[in-house]
């Protein structure tokens, strides 16, 4: 009996001494003697990474590369030249002098008109005007001693210039029967027929020269200062997949249009193949600035915080926390505009454990980006 009553009053002391102890460690207590033996199988400080030790951590250097600010819009693929070809005249179509789809050179001819009028009006004119010269002619040749009247000489000179007139007018109404490609291109579809009879202003065909093409787009006016002439454009269609085709700014609008707040820009592309047609739609990529040197670390360096970005600098074996400036953001990387220098070196992955000024133990130090 008295053994038992022993036992228990053992278990009551232990039980009272683990309580006293859970309890003392709270409010700062000494620790009871029985339970040191214990507390040394738990991990240490320095072994969890905390304030007794450095932190394990993986780190990049800061590094230097090209940067390009771009903005991106849609636009519209012109025709550095481009008309419709139209009858200045009334006439009836005798013959087509071009294949659909075909290139012209300037000067050739593309459709002709019934002319068997005119050219009998522009006969007749010629002959009167051979008259009238050889009359006055014959008058300012006359042998001394022969007299005639000065006012009639005027009159035959008048009527010979007259004459001379009437010749050029019909043989310009003439050429308006055949029309021509005012410049060099490739001729559209035809839009009327042998025999038919055509009113001025009726469409023939078109005409485009695509050997160098336009394309159009608008600019949000906030970048306005940074488009430059001769900056680089590179546009894409869907109608092409992968393929980039590059060009220049060539015009910038004088305007800025008041209900987008955008402005005009007109780039040209060389287009020796004419795989661009007019009307067809591209997305555009303008380059407004280009940044040779810029300081770039990987995106898992930055510890935000609200609307401020941080990253750790291993200085002296310990983590510097440092307010960055950010700029460009690339494919795994972002570039600083202030805060690091090239050469520096940051934590990337190990972040979460880390303080400022922090001891650190670099355990991985990687050269490229991360993602």
């Amino acid at each position: 009996m008295r053994t038992s009553s022993q036992l228990a009053v053992m278990a009551l002391i232990v039980g009272t001494g683990a309580a006293w102890h859970i309890y003392g460690e709270q409010v700062g207590l000494p620790r009871p003697l029985a339970l040191v033996g214990l507390e040394a199988a738990a991990p240490t400080a320095q072994q969890r990474g905390g304030p007794g030790g450095p932190v394990g951590v993986a780190v990049a250097p800061v590094r230097t590369g090209a940067v390009v600010d771009r903005t991106e819009s849609v636009g519209t693929v012109r025709a550095r030249n481009a008309v419709a070809i139209t009858a200045k005249v009334s006439g009836i179509v005798t013959n087509i002098r071009f294949e659909e789809g075909q290139k012209v050179a300037a000067g050739d001819m593309l459709v002709d008109m019934e002319a068997a009028a005119l050219r009998a009006e522009l006969d007749q004119a010629r002959a009167q005007y051979d008259d009238a010269r050889s009359q006055a002619q014959r008058a300012r040749q006359l042998q001394p001693g022969q007299s005639i009247a000065a006012q009639r000489l005027e009159t035959l000179e008048a009527q010979a210039r007259q004459a001379e007139g009437r010749v050029r007018a019909t043989a310009a109404r003439l050429e308006e029967l055949r029309i021509a490609a005012p410049f060099p291109g490739r001729v559209g579809l035809r839009q009327v027929s042998v025999g038919a009879l055509v009113q001025p202003g009726t469409v023939v065909t078109t005409l485009d020269d695509i050997a160098r093409v336009r394309v159009e787009f608008s600019v949000p006016e906030v970048f306005l200062a940074r488009v430059q002439v001769g900056s680089q454009v590179s546009a894409r269609s869907a109608a092409f997949g992968d393929r980039r085709f590059t060009g220049t700014v060539a015009v910038i609008d004088t305007r800025i249009d008041t209900n987008t707040r955008t402005v005009r820009v007109i780039s040209e592309f060389d287009n020796a193949d004419e795989a661009l047609k007019p009307g067809l739609f591209m997305t555009v990529e303008l380059v407004l600035a280009t940044r040779a040197n810029a300081l770039l670390i990987p995106e898992e360096a930055i510890d935000p915080l609200g609307d401020r970005s941080f990253v750790y600098a291993i200085r002296d074996n310990r983590a510097k926390r440092i307010e960055v400036r950010l700029g460009q953001r690339l494919r795994g990387e972002v570039e600083v505009v202030s805060g690091v220098e090239a050469g520096d070196v940051v934590v990337v992955r190990g972040i979460q454990r880390l303080r400022n000024d922090a001891p650190v133990r670099v355990t991985e130090t990687m050269t490229r980006p991360t993602s």
